[in-house]
């Protein structure tokens, strides 16, 4: 037998960051919450605006919270599923301030407007060469000491962090090309249809393999250890592991349908997204039944509670998902709220609640004592359900309300509702119940907090000893198995064979669907009229990204009746070919805005930006005024033209050359317009943003006339 110790240390860090950034993430939430309930808590000032927050939130919740939550559940089980320390301590230190650096980084830029508008790949290209660098060395870790374990066969929840390392390693890359313009300004090296299907790729299999295949890992070691069960079925965690992780590197275009996307491409994310529901309900399946003959310890057991609703959660949104992956589900749903209601029962139940009960299981092992109070658990417990149940439930109705009202039309044939406002009036007490609903979930974050401190003092003054657990095991027996055993159990004693198989699998789905796109640029059907933005524009269009605008509003006009009589002609591929990147939003808060070009005067959009309200009454959109006092930035125009050029946008060396020269020259003539329209005060104003911001609304959709 070989003696050695675990590293708790490292699980402890990840423990306390995973709760001090799960009440970061979710006061900001709460924040964003409210200022959709009442625009007033914009406060007006431009890092605490819904636009700059909204990022903030997301990857706070889900790199933040879920990383580190994700972190100390690996650290923990595969050092002791392994029987072996991690191989370094100081790539697990590497690691984890790494990580928590990059966090720190993304808090600081995000509410300063710098960002990429990729959603959940927000960070600027200097952020993202460090998260795969800090990947990069947790993998090395991981895999080394997988590598140099004691116990022959890799248990099943190892299985799932091998996929989610591979993985995330092979979607962040990819999604992260691009051309930099300055230390924190780049492009995306895709553009249009081509960048939203990487987008996409990405941004599905980010929830897939970051958020459901590492959970999944904890749920098959947490669960059978709270409940002192075995797992249910061997047999149907082989095949729940290898279906999903195939399958679900195929579905991303799901969140593409509709839209001005091939329609082959669309006809794939749904198969594979409905094909979808088998596996994930077996894994589901297989966690609840790993809790017979523990239905006695369930009913008083809060660690049991947490893990078996997070479960159930898990198994309510991979419902949901395949299902809005229907098209004609999807054209009610997307773009609505009932998509927010759907995201966060995943990310708040299923990974909020598996955090929970994981955390409540670790404390107690890693400082030794039991937890400060029970009833501070069930009070967590039950405050999160509520919560949970109350937001999901109010961004349901809120969703379906949104759709029907878009969709309906009088007897005459004319829409119902023309104004979009009138749609946005009718959900705010949604929001507000939305609010109440995650205040709950917050204040059960927070006792949670105190709990986990009282624990910690008080084995602080009890003068427990933090010593690293002690553990023995006899060293890996390396000789080759008989024949006779079966082949995924021969397989489990290969850890480099079952990892390659693993990259196999999800290498096949992503590159099968978009190199036919991405790498043949002619399968985008190009539009003669479409011409490149203007310096002027194109400046526009980074302040609009920079905001946040592209949170509330889209730029893809579905083929729709309610929808083109609404915005205007709907959208074409080719329209979209010198965006670096893509524009399509996710959501609509507000109206699409792909065709706004020309509607209104540009006095208009200066007022509105100014005051929402004073052009459209019961607007929840908050004003911008510092764009009327912030000059334009024009020390990057000319890098910004020549970083576009090498992407492929046909500007002329001179129009290069010239940039800033062509940018004043068009600001004037919309300064003189806006004089004409009856401006006052008018006096400097071509130099400040507003005018660049209203340059780039009154160019979209203009190519092609309604």
């Amino acid at each position: 037998m070989e003696k050695f110790r675990y590293d708790d240390r490292i699980v402890r860090h990840f423990v306390l960051a995973t709760i001090v950034w799960g009440i970061v993430g979710m006061l900001v939430g709460l924040v964003i919450a409210l200022q959709l309930a009442d625009w007033k808590f914009n406060f007006g000032i431009p890092w605490l605006t819904f636009g700059r927050l909204r990022p903030l939130h997301t990857n706070a919740v889900i790199f933040a919270f879920a990383g580190n939550a994700i972190f100390a559940g690996i650290y923990y089980s595969t050092q002791r599923l392994l029987k072996a320390r991690m191989w370094s301590d100081a790539l697990s230190a590497i690691h984890f301030w790494g990580w928590q650096l990059i966090i720190i980084s993304a808090a600081v830029t995000l509410p300063l407007g710098i960002t990429v508008s990729k959603e959940y790949a927000e960070l600027e290209w200097p952020i993202d060469i460090a998260i795969a660098i800090v990947w990069v060395v947790f993998g090395v870790n991981f895999f080394m000491t997988l590598a140099r374990r004691r116990e022959r066969h890799i248990y099943v929840a190892v299985w799932f962090y091998i996929a989610t390392i591979i993985t995330i390693a092979m979607l962040h890359i990819v999604n992260s090309l691009e051309i930099p313009v300055s230390f924190l300004k780049s492009y995306s090296i895709f553009a249009g249809v081509q960048d939203a299907l990487v987008q996409w790729w990405y941004g599905h299999n980010a929830v897939a393999f970051f958020l459901t295949t590492p959970f999944l890992g904890l749920m098959y070691y947490f669960i059978p250890k709270a409940a002192e069960r075995p797992v249910y079925s061997y047999r149907l965690s082989i095949v729940h592991f290898w279906s999903l992780i195939f399958i679900y590197i195929w579905a991303g275009p799901h969140h593409l349908l509709n839209l001005a996307l091939p329609d082959w491409l669309q006809t794939m994310g749904v198969i594979f997204s409905v094909t979808l529901i088998a596996p994930s309900w077996g894994g589901m399946i297989n966690g609840l039944l790993t809790l017979r003959g523990a239905w006695d310890k369930l009913r008083t057991d809060p660690i049991l509670k947490f893990l078996v609703v997070g479960v159930t959660f898990y198994g309510m949104s991979t419902f949901e998902g395949p299902m809005m992956s229907i098209r004609a589900i999807n054209s009610l749903t997307h773009y609505t709220d009932y998509t927010i209601g759907h995201v966060h029962g995943g990310a708040l139940g299923w990974n909020g609640f598996i955090a929970f009960g994981m955390i409540y299981y670790l404390v107690p092992k890693l400082w030794k004592r039991p937890m400060f109070s029970q009833k501070l658990m069930l009070t967590h417990f039950w405050m999160s359900t509520v919560g949970i149940v109350l937001y999901i439930t109010s961004m349901w109705t809120a969703g379906i309300t949104q759709g029907l009202m878009w969709w309906a039309f009088t007897e005459d044939g004319m829409l119902k509702y023309p104004e979009f406002v009138e749609t946005v009036v009718k959900l705010v007490p949604f929001y507000w119940i939305r609010f109440l609903g995650g205040g709950l979930y917050f204040i059960g974050v927070i006792l949670l907090g105190y709990n986990v401190l009282k624990t910690i003092r008080l084995a602080a003054k009890e003068g427990i000893s933090l010593d690293d657990t002690e553990a023995q095991a006899p060293p890996l027996e390396r000789k080759p198995l008989p024949t006779s055993i079966p082949f995924h159990h021969r397989l489990e004693a290969k850890a480099a064979l079952f990892s390659l198989l693993v990259l196999i699998a999800v290498l096949i789905g992503g590159p099968a669907e978009y190199i036919p796109l991405v790498a043949i640029k002619s399968n985008i059907k190009t539009i003669p009229s479409v011409k490149p933005y203007t310096p002027l524009e194109l400046e526009g269009r980074d302040i609009y990204i920079r905001e946040g605008c592209y949170l509330c509003h889209s730029q893809m006009i579905r083929p729709f009746r309610d929808e083109v009589l609404r915005y205007g002609e709907y959208s074409k591929a080719g329209e979209f070919v010198y965006d670096h990147p893509f524009q399509f939003g996710s959501r609509r808060i507000g109206p699409d805005l792909h065709r706004v070009g020309g509607k209104y005067p540009d006095f208009w959009h200066y007022k509105h930006m100014k005051d929402p309200r004073s052009t459209t009454s019961g607007s929840i959109m908050p004003p911008y005024p510092w764009l009327y006092k912030n000059d334009l930035d024009t020390s990057l125009t000319v890098k910004k033209l020549s970083v576009m050029k090498k992407l492929g946008v046909p500007y002329s060396d001179d129009q290069v050359k010239h940039g800033v020269e062509l940018l004043k020259s068009q600001a004037k003539e919309i300064v003189n317009r806006l004089k004409s329209q009856g401006a006052a005060n008018m006096e400097g104003m071509e130099r400040k943003e507003i005018i660049a911001l209203i340059a780039y609304l009154q160019r979209l959709g203009t190519d092609i006339r309604r």
